[in-house]
């Protein structure tokens, strides 16, 4: 997923994820994985970045990430669970619903870096808002890859700070898991690079829609 749009995999992994290990290990765990990939796929073409954009979206991503971090330590389990499911079969409705792709204001910005920060730390997935707000703003196809990337990196970067800092990142067991999991998520991206162009994009969309939709779902009746 992160090889073919540069945004997206935690929204997958994480779900999936958390059927076998806490939601705080999964969290810390791909916080690495998104890391790796968001270095990868962010720096193959920054000159089509389009700076004023990124710099829009950088000083709420930051507030949104300490509101976050808040949220996360002092979220019970449960609700964190059914708040990861609601987030994720809203996400999965949007995409289905195809919306208009009217130009909106910059000033989105503000609401968009906010709530990816909150998303990014909360349920380790803060591209949705990044790419609700970067598609409605009229750039070309590789102006809006490269863009989202940065916004991306920027928020997996504090994730991950804001991560060290509350010790969610110090238990050995999630660098052990990493020495596995970073390795293959750059795979993955690799192979996803070769096979881009064989694929229909708005199939693809669809069909992950569709399985976040049920992983959504599933989140939604383990914590009934």
């Amino acid at each position: 997923m992160f090889g073919i749009t540069g945004f997206g995999a935690a929204l997958i992994t994480i779900p999936l994820a958390t059927h076998l290990v806490p939601l705080r290990f999964a969290l810390a765990l791909f916080v690495l994985v998104d890391l790796a990939c968001a270095l990868r796929v962010g720096f193959e073409n920054p000159k089509n970045a389009v700076r004023a954009e990124w710099t829009r979206l950088v000083p709420m991503i930051i507030a949104g990430t300490a509101v976050g971090v808040t949220l996360l330590v002092n979220l019970p389990r449960q609700a964190a669970t059914a708040a990861l499911g609601v987030f994720i079969v809203a996400y999965a409705l949007y995409s289905l619903s195809k919306p208009s792709l009217r130009k909106i204001p910059s000033g989105w910005a503000w609401l968009a870096g906010f709530a990816g920060g909150i998303t990014s730390t909360v349920f380790g997935a803060g591209g949705p808002p990044y790419v609700i707000y970067l598609s409605r703003r009229g750039l070309t196809q590789p102006q809006f890859r490269a863009t989202l990337g940065f916004a991306t990196l920027t928020s997996i970067s504090l994730r991950a700070v804001a991560f060290i800092l509350t010790g969610l990142l110090l238990d050995a067991r999630i660098w052990l898991a990493a020495l596995a999991a970073v390795p293959a998520a750059l795979v993955g991206i690799e192979v996803a690079r070769r096979i881009y162009v064989g694929f229909s994009r708005a199939l693809l969309f669809r069909v992950v829609a569709l399985v976040l939709l049920a992983s959504g779902v599933s989140l939604l009746l383990r914590s009934a």
